[in-house]
């Protein structure tokens, strides 16, 4: 065809050549929000390494006295990648100080480079429901680093933090939908409705690079965003370690130690003798004892054992879940097994037997987790108590698999 001239309208023309010389001038704004994930020592050391993500955040630490054998690994490979780095520590109820500077002395060489964040859960956390932990907690970094954390819970809590953490942190609020396998979204349930600066919609994600369920989640940014939590403002400071690398003197809770074992925290072989030290013969009993994989005897116990009541606890689920019996050795605050509250201390005073006596289970019966199961879904169709329920390979009661076998 030949070229055809157009000039009858001189107008239109004008005004695409406006806009065009407008769009030319006005730089692009970037407004995509970014997708990724969040790992702790029982994934494999080389998750972050693979997995395909815009950023990642590692565990560092717990209370004072863990530190996950796998985070600087999984850190150098985010970075090596260019992605963008975020490290937390997972509140254990100890001095809030002490935890903090805990944590900071474990990612001092990252500060200014990855978002701090506190991770605030009910498990293993002996503070749960003070939010003036949460704020001593997050105070103390940001004087020890000019860096406010976010912080990092379940959306049915958020009221556990005040209004002023609030005001200078980042939240990451965890909910889900359901916890059907699912792959990156970019608009999930409820999308922003608390203001969030993250959200966790899953632990059952599924990305390409990495053969196993992950945690996803999206932040409300682009990675300049991120990194002004990292380092608002230019204000991210050198840390002077406020610590020595030894922690404090602490009472050891050997069944905490157990879980994390159970959950991958501690490696296998040598590198788990060595992370448990001398109550590694003390934690592997515990550990064969929950797993079923050695014959249980009747084995005099001496020593009392604390135990830190959790929420939906039963003085018969402690006792299953501890392996400790029969119930009348439990000494109670109440005085009345059937009278126990979340964050109280139970005792088992000793001289009884492990796994015998009148008060001893019953035979181990088996569940079948299925898709979109919780432990809660699965006690009420078995008309039991959700801390009857054990075997679960995470550790962690919120985080169950499909296909899973439990005892009851």
């Amino acid at each position: 065809m030949g070229k055809i001239k157009n000039k009858s309208k001189p107008l239109q023309a004008l005004i695409a050549a406006f806009v065009a010389m407008l769009l030319a001038a006005t730089p692009a704004i970037a407004m995509a929000d970014m997708v990724g994930i969040d790992v702790s020592g029982w994934q494999a050391e080389n998750v972050t390494c693979t997995a395909q993500y815009d950023f990642a955040v590692v565990k560092v630490s717990q209370g004072v006295g863990f530190e996950s054998g796998s985070w600087r690994t999984q850190a150098k490979c985010v970075t090596d990648r260019g992605k963008s780095l975020g490290l937390y520590h997972y509140a254990g109820g100890n001095n809030a100080a002490s935890e903090a500077d805990y944590f900071v002395a474990k990612a001092r060489d990252y500060i200014g480079r990855a978002v701090l964040v506190l991770d605030w859960e009910s498990y293993q956390n002996a503070q749960w429901g003070n939010g003036d932990w949460v704020r001593e907690f997050v105070q103390r970094v940001h004087t020890l680093t000019g860096v406010w954390p976010m912080v990092y819970t379940s959306a049915g809590y958020l009221n556990q933090i005040p209004s002023d953490v609030r005001a200078n942190c980042g939240l990451w609020v965890a909910q889900y939908a359901s916890n059907a396998p699912t792959g990156y979204q970019s608009r999930p349930w409820n999308y922003s409705i608390y203001g969030e600066a993250m959200r966790q919609y899953t632990s059952n994600g599924w990305v390409s690079g990495y053969g196993g369920p992950l945690d996803l989640n999206y932040f409300r940014g682009d990675a300049g965003q991120w990194q002004a939590y990292a380092n608002p403002a230019g204000a991210a400071k050198p840390v002077t370690p406020p610590q020595t690398e030894k922690p404090p003197t602490q009472t050891i809770d050997l069944q905490a130690l157990a879980t994390a074992t159970i959950r991958g925290d501690y490696g296998n072989g040598q590198q788990r003798r060595a992370a448990l030290g001398a109550n590694y013969d003390k934690v592997m009993a515990i550990v064969n004892q929950r797993l079923g994989t050695t014959a249980v005897v009747q084995q005099q116990t001496t020593a009392a054992t604390r135990v830190t009541v959790r929420p939906g606890d039963t003085m018969s689920g402690i006792a299953s879940r501890t392996g400790l019996w029969p119930l009348s050795r439990w000494s109670v605050p109440s005085g009345n097994p059937n009278l126990i509250y979340p964050g109280q201390v139970v005792t088992y005073n000793g001289g009884g037997s492990v796994a015998t006596g009148s008060n001893a289970p019953p035979a181990t019966r088996t569940v079948t987790v299925r898709a979109g199961d919780t432990l809660s879904d699965i006690a009420a169709r078995l008309g039991i108590s959700y801390t009857q329920l054990t075997g679960y390979r995470s550790g962690n009661p919120n985080v169950i698999y499909p296909g899973e076998v439990l005892h009851y």
